[in-house]
């Protein structure tokens, strides 16, 4: 390779949009904004604020695991707080809880002790390396062309999650949850919590 001739080097890759609806197995992380508020339980610089409107998310990205699309990311905001109301934060919430279900084999309608802890996280570094199954949408970006995100998770009481997380499923829908993935015992899955961002690990 020469440092000044670029004729032998790769053209540019240029990715289509994954098509609206498709499922997929994926790793969230999340880009810390530094914004911290110990009062709510905003901590490890993990929240991010936006200047112009004042609202409060998490910045996450997201990386397909397997098949088709293996290794595209995606990128999206999970609402923490909004001036306007708390449309934003319930929005968030739900999220949340669809992802931790999805991560660690929980049927959406479980209440049993242990589904109870896996929706409790210490910090928003239970989240940052997290994987689960998620739904891919399509939306317009603030320049008007089309994006990929991720708004909702898929939990283990639909058709194709099984499949997906590499589970078994069980008698009355409920998976069985290999090694790899959610397991019944969710705490010891999580990324540590270490008070370091896991980029910064």
């Amino acid at each position: 390779m020469n440092w000044n001739d670029f004729n032998d080097a790769e053209q540019q890759t240029t990715f289509e949009l994954i098509p609206k609806g498709t499922l997929a197995k994926v790793r969230m992380t999340l880009k810390p904004g530094g914004h911290d508020d110990a009062s709510k339980g905003w901590t490890d610089g993990y929240a991010c604020e936006s200047f112009d409107t004042g609202s409060v998310y998490l910045s996450a990205e997201f990386v397909v695991l397997e098949g088709e699309f293996a290794k595209r990311k995606l990128w999206s905001n999970i609402g923490l707080h909004s001036n306007k109301g708390d449309t934003w934060a319930n929005m968030g919430r739900t999220f949340i809880r669809a992802v931790l279900n999805s991560a660690y084999g929980m049927l959406p309608t479980d209440q049993s002790p242990n589904a109870q802890n896996a929706r409790r996280i210490g910090s928003f570094a239970g989240l940052d390396g997290i994987e689960f199954v998620a739904r891919i949408d399509v939306e317009k970006d603030n320049k008007g062309e089309n994006r990929n995100i991720v708004k909702q998770a898929i939990e283990p009481d639909h058709k194709d999650y099984a499949r997906l997380m590499g589970v078994a499923p069980k008698a009355g829908n409920r998976p069985t949850v290999s090694p790899s993935s959610a397991t019944a015992q969710p705490t010891p899955q999580r990324p540590a919590t270490t008070g370091k961002p896991a980029w910064a690990q």
